[in-house]
């Protein structure tokens, strides 16, 4: 059964892009972390007990990891927007069948958080990056359970793409329940409504 693990919004600017989300949802965001097989770092926010929100950025101060990074970052342009989102599968059980290009399970750490993620070679998911990346949690905690609850939930994350139909038929059934839609649009796209403590806001 796959989860809804998190969303992802990519910002040329950690900084500055942590501020537009905070500005956008009224709540304040948790500080993250940096991801030294990457070269990236990160802010956070709950949106209930089994699902987060991620701004992330490339870390300017850390090396280059000597590969493509997760999300395609090295290549992402223009303002802080929804980039992706990433699926959780239960430690133990063989992977679902998922679309070419979605890449190989690496092993990833965060301080005492760690997991296992499937990160693409050239690092674009397939789908024009619309498709999701499925991590295993190898910790006995996530970053779901360990963030402040500050009012906000997700309520519905919007795939569109034009080959909607074909990506659903990967993901559809198994979040089925889980607000996740896939809606046939002439270009990709991912949008995502959140319950805030001022009112619905779309990401």
């Amino acid at each position: 059964m796959l989860n809804l693990d998190h969303i992802v919004i990519s910002t040329r600017d950690l900084d500055a892009g942590a501020a537009h989300v905070e500005d956008l949802l009224g709540v304040p965001l948790a500080p993250g972390g940096e991801h030294p097989d990457m070269g990236t770092y990160n802010r956070l926010l709950s949106l209930g007990p089994d699902c987060y929100l991620e701004v992330i950025a490339i870390n300017p101060d850390a090396p280059d990891p000597g590969r493509p990074r997760w999300y395609a970052l090295d290549r992402f342009q223009g303002d802080t927007r929804l980039t992706n989102w990433v699926v959780n599968w239960p430690t133990g059980m063989d992977l679902p069948h998922r679309p070419e290009g979605t890449g190989p399970m690496l092993p990833i750490q965060r301080g005492d958080l760690r997991w296992r993620m499937t990160i693409p070679e050239d690092g674009e998911l397939p789908f024009d990056n619309t498709a999701p990346a499925i991590l295993i949690w190898d910790s006995p905690q996530t970053p779901a359970q360990l963030l402040p609850d500050q009012g906000c939930a997700l309520i519905s994350l919007n795939i569109e793409h034009p080959d909607a139909v074909e990506l659903a038929n990967y993901y559809e059934r198994d979040l089925m329940g889980q607000g996740v839609e896939f809606i046939e649009a002439a270009k990709p796209k991912l949008s995502a409504l959140i319950e805030t403590p001022n009112g619905m806001v779309r990401l």
